[in-house]
């Protein structure tokens, strides 16, 4: 039997005329994520907190592909001032969005809160991303194939949500809430899907993960042994970020990519490998949990979706 051929980014369909923003996309996933789709004449609207970093990122994309079709947008998902800031001046520019990509991350820090005095994993990775896609959703209602991509992590299958607890006020550990900000990405990822599903909404809600890739997160944010760990002792086994990129693309951009699905590489432990449909944890796709998040979340960030409660 012939071994079927993996997914790569010139798979990836042309894409002139539509407008994607990407978050972090100044390095890592984020940056490789946008130099493909630049590749196929999409618009990219990268979002970066550093804007002279994101605009050396956007001149090296350029420099390559002349002519590519880039903007460069200040947004720091741990300020929701930044989040509102940056869908308010999209907004005033832009009448449709086709695709967000929720990519940005930040991994496994000492403890500190954002400029709200939330826990800075939970706030830039999932109430950021969450107060985004929420303030954007009409756009995106009004794209062509519109969809909201979310990046999670293997590590969301070790997470679990600390309501009583979220900012680390009491316990904190720089991995448990690392894995905790993925399982928010995952739950948030999945109750969107059912709600814009209930809603009949066009958009499609897609999760992703990128599988073990060798990016600035492991080495920006970490200390100590966490740093030791993924900085150095097992980077020779990550894959370049051109490869854990792939699923989130694929998630992006495949035609026959469904809403609630999530995007993971093929290989040994979802480590390394080009995009497949992977298992989400149980516990990430319970109704209650997602409720729950959602309405805290609502409550946080006082960005309110036009969207439902599914029934139970």
């Amino acid at each position: 039997m012939m071994k079927k051929e993996r997914w790569t980014a010139d798979r990836i369909p042309e894409q002139a005329k539509r407008v994607f923003v990407v978050t972090g996309a100044n390095s890592g996933l984020g940056l490789a994520t946008t130099r493909a789709l630049a590749r196929k004449g999409a618009r990219v609207i990268l979002a970066v907190r550093d804007e002279a970093k994101g605009h050396r990122a956007a001149a090296a994309i350029a420099g390559e592909q002349p002519g590519a079709h880039l903007e460069v947008r200040c947004l720091d998902l741990a300020d929701l001032n930044s989040v509102r800031a940056f869908a308010g001046r999209l907004r005033a520019d832009h009448p449709r969005l086709d695709v967000l990509v929720n990519n940005a991350g930040v991994m496994a820090p000492p403890r500190s809160l954002s400029a709200q005095g939330h826990e800075v994993q939970f706030a830039g990775n999932h109430l950021g991303h969450f107060a985004l896609t929420g303030l954007l959703l009409d756009l995106l209602t009004d794209g062509h194939d519109p969809r909201v991509v979310t990046v999670s992590s293997t590590n969301h299958r070790q997470g679990r949500l600390y309501f009583d607890d979220l900012s680390g006020e009491r316990t904190y550990s720089p991995m448990r809430f690392y894995n905790q900000s993925k399982f928010a990405n995952a739950v948030f990822g999945w109750e969107l899907h059912r709600r814009l599903t209930a809603a009949g909404s066009p958009v499609r809600s897609v999760l992703a993960h990128p599988g073990y890739t060798s990016t600035n997160l492991q080495t920006s944010a970490p200390v100590g042994m966490v740093k030791m760990l993924f900085g150095h002792i097992l980077a020779p086994l990550a894959q370049r970020a051109e490869q854990g990129a792939l699923c989130q693309l694929y998630a992006a951009s495949a035609a026959d990519v469904e809403s609630g699905e999530f995007i993971g590489p093929d290989g040994f432990a979802e480590l390394r490998g080009g995009p497949t449909r992977v298992r989400l944890a149980t516990a990430a796709a319970d109704p209650q949990t997602g409720r729950r998040l959602w309405e805290l979340s609502e409550q946080l960030t006082d960005v309110r979706f036009p969207l439902p409660a599914p029934g139970r």
